[in-house]
């Protein structure tokens, strides 16, 4: 594509040199670039895109693309405008040909479950037929194929290819997990979404939106983005899918201008789980719906499974998906990597690795396990570095009241120092009696000294990680499973069985 066809949406854009020169890609990293790409300089945190320039024309570039104030000199066409990554996304869409145009685009957002969510729709839109791709925080899948993501969602360049990969692959649909810190930046202009599905909005990023009232209404964007216009067939129209049991989604009722569905627990709603009851294989409830009721009995285990399966199949009878095709997919569900995933090694005790990052979603963990375990509950947590610091004495406070005991550890200090975090945890803790907890300066001792401890029936929960494969300290990602390291010590310390 020549560089003029490229920009000819831009209405503010200055181009010096040769605008007919041929790109063959987009790129915003120089260190990935190809000759032929268009090289996008962007303002970030702590890097700026423009110090970059010159090693892309090094490296090939065919083009620039620069903010009007930074004067980078380069020996290739140069495009400037006010603001690259506003004009990334507009670029990302027409190279890639408007690839959510030929995709029925469904976002997820929200603090806790989002992750979860987006596999089960997923897994629901394949179940009934439809090739459906997906992006979150584990990975971007698109059929069997599984590719690694640096962020829950990418930037918009990154974005827009992915969508093209599915779309030309034959998927029907795709769901993504978007991410505060995405809607905030932009990530997502020049997505077409068709659906908007909100889980719930907790504590979590205030290091980045200071407020939640900002933290919600980065979430917001998602829904006052829908679109404006209305289609002679509700197969065609935008959908917000929101919780009626959080009251944020009456704000963001006002904020969309897309049809509304609800669906909840506890408050009237088009789509309910009712007579719900917890057994140690799963769940049962009773999906009460507007075409229809059916009995559900899924393998997820909680109460915050059961909002996340409702969230899922509200979309998936959205999409035409009858109750019965929808229970009969939510049966065959195995779960989530890292999430409630048990670590079975042949122990006589239960150990149990959770993302769980937050104060609600550790709360909810721990409810739920405290609703079958029959022994003592052990919870290993820690708090990630260099992020919201005020929720660090919540996450100790909540695992102590919900725990018999408690292993305050390392998360992902990232550049932080992760003693100062442990004390930034313990300041929950000042009312807890000092035998009921701990503080294990390394993760893995931490693990090993809670299974060492374990007593039959006794339950371990390792929550903050997840399916992460990696720590990261002082800027330096090392290899680090929750899972295996958990595994490794129970073999270590000697599998056995009642």
């Amino acid at each position: 594509m020549k560089l003029s066809t490229l920009i000819d949406s831009l209405v503010l854009a200055r181009v010096t040199g040769d605008a007919e020169v041929e790109i063959t890609g987009i790129e915003t990293d120089s260190r990935k670039l190809k000759p032929g790409d268009l090289f996008i300089a962007l303002r970030g945190f702590s890097v700026d895109g423009h110090r970059f320039v010159s090693q892309a024309v090094e490296r090939g570039a065919a083009a620039v693309m620069v903010e009007e104030d930074a004067e980078v000199p380069a020996d290739v066409p140069q495009v400037c405008v006010p603001d690259t990554r506003r004009a990334m996304a507009v670029v990302a869409a027409v190279f890639f040909r408007h690839p959510t145009r030929d995709l029925k685009l469904l976002g997820v957002t929200g603090t806790n479950g989002k992750t979860t969510t987006a596999h089960l729709i997923r897994h629901l839109l394949q179940s009934g037929g439809d090739d459906t791709g997906l992006i979150g925080t584990i990975h971007m899948q698109i059929g069997e194929d599984i590719y690694p993501v640096k962020n829950t969602t990418p930037e918009s360049v990154d974005l827009q290819r992915s969508f093209r990969k599915m779309a030309d692959a034959g998927c029907r649909y795709a769901v993504i997990e978007a991410s505060s810190h995405a809607l905030d930046m932009g990530r997502t202009w020049g997505c077409e979404f068709r659906t908007a599905i909100f889980t719930n909005l907790t504590q979590d990023h205030l290091d980045y939106h200071e407020t939640m009232e900002r933290y919600r209404d980065a979430k917001g964007l998602l829904f006052s983005q829908l679109g404006n216009r209305y289609e002679d067939s509700g197969d065609d129209g935008n959908l917000a899918v929101l919780n009626a049991d959080d009251p944020v989604s009456a704000h963001y009722a006002r904020m969309t201008p897309a049809q509304v569905i609800t669906y909840g627990i506890e408050k009237k709603a088009d789509v309910r789980a009712e007579n719900i009851r917890f057994h140690p294989g799963g769940t049962c409830f009773t999906l009460s719906t507007w075409m229809g009721d059916v009995e559900i009995d899924m393998k997820l285990m909680g109460t915050f499974s059961v909002y996340n399966a409702l969230a899922a199949s509200t979309v998936a009878l959205a999409e035409g998906m009858t109750p019965d095709a929808v229970r009969d997919a939510l049966q065959r569900m195995e779960g989530v990597d890292g999430r409630f995933q048990r670590v079975d090694a042949g122990q006589s005790y239960t150990v149990l690795v959770d993302y769980a990052h937050t104060p609600d979603s550790l709360k909810n963990v721990l409810a739920t396990i405290r609703e079958f375990a029959e022994g003592a509950v052990t919870c290993v947590v820690g708090c990630g570095g260099d992020r919201d610091r005020t929720k660090r004495p919540l996450m100790a406070s909540i695992a102590a009241e919900y725990s018999d005991k408690v292993v305050i550890t390392s998360d992902n200090p990232r550049t932080e120092d992760p003693q100062r975090i442990i004390e930034d945890m313990m300041e929950g803790l000042k009312e807890v009696p000092e035998e009921k907890y701990t503080a294990v300066l390394d993760r893995e001792a931490a693990i090993r000294r809670a299974v060492e401890e374990a007593e039959d029936r006794d339950v371990i929960l390792i929550a903050g990680k997840g399916h992460e494969t990696y720590q990261e300290v002082n800027g330096v990602r090392y290899d680090f499973d929750d899972r295996e390291t958990a595994r490794k010590a129970i073999q270590q310390r000697g599998s056995r069985r009642t």
